[in-house]
């Protein structure tokens, strides 16, 4: 059967399916503090609808699935959709975004059903601070989580931390110093302008050389290292000598569109083939139609543009599409 192509020949293999565009946080960079508008149950595409549209797209190539929020964790039963996924041939490799408060009740029962590894927000290592960024939230539950992720023995444990300007910019060293004797991947991430292209976003973003400057400031010696399971755009790196790596994702100053394999299926069954752009084509009605839905994410990746012009709002300059007015937690990121 022919993969999913799109115009530019990229290959997709690889889609993220956000369960649930709830969270038990709210943080400042995916959800306003209020005015959020959480789509009612019978709107959010049931564990079998899912199941149908993975099922539909393996044989055309699909091989990994990353499962999203919102915060995935908040939805009951998870696991019993990954066992749903698990089963389905084709599919090598099945992944978990959180923010870890949820994890020690449930990494275990994950892990026996066919979860393979995840990746952990963490954007503070100071309770104060974590607080602020999310809103209420416990740094103690995530620490607490990432164990848990690892007796369960998923692996790689990635910790994705959105770097901001002038909000945890001096936590660099903290983070990098986790991978010293731990075997860790911390991701250090662009914040995006996902449905909010503000000034405040332009004063809080910040390119990544950033981070090697503080290597250097702390005096590591740094080395290329080998990608873990599933790196996906990630730049990686180590202190000589350390356990664990730390990764660089800039989609804003150094995008990686060239190499773009994923697709998006938000909680209420849209299917988006770039996160930034607007473009979304409903997929929900066709669950029990495979050929339809294959159908349509193909047209959904005809109209995927080459590249998704972020940058462009960073300088306030126009774009070539419509930005999405969704929110990250509304896609799934």
């Amino acid at each position: 059967m022919e993969l999913l192509t799109d115009p530019f020949g990229r290959v997709h293999d690889y889609m993220r399916i956000s369960v649930t565009d709830r969270c038990n946080l709210r943080c400042i960079y995916c959800m306003p503090a209020e005015g959020m508008h959480f789509q009612p149950h019978d709107e959010i595409m049931s564990y079998e609808e899912i199941t149908a549209v993975v099922k539909a797209l393996a044989p055309a190539g699909l091989r990994k699935v990353r499962l999203t929020g919102g915060e995935p964790l908040v939805r009951k039963e998870l696991e019993r959709l990954v066992a749903m996924l698990s089963s389905i041939p084709g599919i090598e490799d099945i992944s978990l975004t959180t923010n870890g408060l949820l994890l020690p009740a449930k990494a275990a029962a994950l892990k026996a059903a066919g979860l393979s590894r995840v990746n952990i927000s963490l954007d503070s290592l100071r309770q104060e601070r974590y607080s602020m960024i999310t809103r209420g939230g416990d740094v103690a539950k995530v620490l607490k989580g990432i164990e848990a992720a690892q007796a369960a023995g998923l692996s790689p444990i990635k910790l994705n931390v959105v770097l901001m300007k002038g909000i945890n910019d001096d936590e660099i060293k903290d983070f990098i110093a986790l991978t010293l004797n731990h075997p860790l991947n911390v991701r250090f991430i662009e914040y995006m302008p996902i449905g909010s292209a503000t000034d405040a976003w332009r004063q809080s973003y910040l390119p990544l050389e950033r981070v090697l400057e503080a290597c250097r400031e702390a005096g590591w010696e740094t080395e290329k290292a080998h990608a873990p399971a599933g790196n996906g755009p990630s730049q990686d790196s180590r202190v000589v000598g350390a356990k664990g790596t730390f990764g660089l994702i800039h989609p804003v100053s150094e995008h990686f569109c060239d190499n773009c394999n994923r697709l998006r299926l938000t909680a209420d069954g849209h299917i988006k083939a770039c996160l930034y752009w607007s473009d979304e084509y409903n997929v929900r009605p066709l669950t029990n139609d495979p050929e339809a839905v294959r159908g349509l994410f193909r047209k959904a990746l005809g109209g995927k543009p080459h590249n998704h012009e972020m940058a462009l709002a960073l300088e306030k300059k126009a774009q070539s599409h419509t930005p999405t007015s969704r929110r990250m937690s509304q896609i799934g990121g």
